[in-house]
């Protein structure tokens, strides 16, 4: 028998960015629900001569449903991702469709950007690669250039300071991820490149974060197993 490779750490390459949207789909419970209500929350929350973020934009998805959300003028989206691969891709998803509020990409460091009048932002599972020390700053740069009434969303990867319950959402994911396909070495594999990568916090840190930057308004508005989305309105 060939020896096993033993899993690399995970990184958004070219092979990633090519399987990234049915990876996506097959291994995050609720994805789709979060992708539809960034378009109806886009309607909502997204102001004239404002922009809107998708950091760590991936392939696009949350950019092109703040897109299509969106009905105000003179509105820039802005995806950003330090992942030229990726990026690559998102373009050529980008440029399959009209619309009628352009996105543009960057390629940066999402910690460096220098943010301006933010009516809408969207952390989605992106924050769980940032270490847990530069989180705080992150949101802090995020919340001084958000203008009043704006809507930062994030997603995440959670677990569970009870250790039986965390290991009860473990393998519930697991098993989603079953039904959706996966081997158990692909199961395996996948948990082995991500355990140093992904850092994942409890739904109660970040609600705590989020309030200690200065949103009043805050809540976990969608939950499925351990995948958590957080919504948090500027006053």
């Amino acid at each position: 028998m060939p020896p096993v490779k033993t899993p690399q750490p995970f990184q958004f390459d070219e092979k990633v960015a090519a399987v990234f949207p049915d990876m996506i789909k097959r291994s995050v419970p609720g994805y789709n629900d979060i992708i539809l209500q960034i378009q109806k929350l886009a309607g909502r929350f997204i102001k004239a001569n404002s922009h809107a973020y998708d950091l760590g934009c991936s392939l696009g998805a949350a950019s092109l449903a703040m897109s299509y959300g969106n009905q105000q003028h003179d509105v820039e989206i802005i995806g950003i991702d330090n992942s030229a691969a990726m990026l690559k891709q998102c373009q050529r998803n980008i440029d399959k469709f009209k619309l009628t509020t352009p996105i543009s990409l960057q390629q940066e460091d999402i910690l460096r950007v220098q943010f301006k009048s933010i009516s809408m932002l969207v952390l989605n599972y992106t924050l769980q690669f940032i270490q847990p020390e530069q989180r705080l700053g992150l949101l802090n740069n995020i919340f001084d250039a958000m203008l009043p009434g704006a809507i930062l969303l994030i997603s995440e990867k959670i677990h569970f300071r009870d250790p039986k319950i965390n290991q009860l959402m473990i393998e519930l994911h697991h098993q989603f991820k079953r039904d959706n396909g996966y081997s158990e070495l692909e199961i395996s594999q996948k948990r082995s490149a991500l355990e140093k990568v992904l850092l994942a916090e409890t739904r109660d840190k970040h609600l705590q974060r989020l309030k200690e930057v200065g949103f009043n308004q805050v809540v976990c508005w969608h939950q499925q197993i351990n995948f958590a989305s957080f919504i948090a309105i500027k006053d």
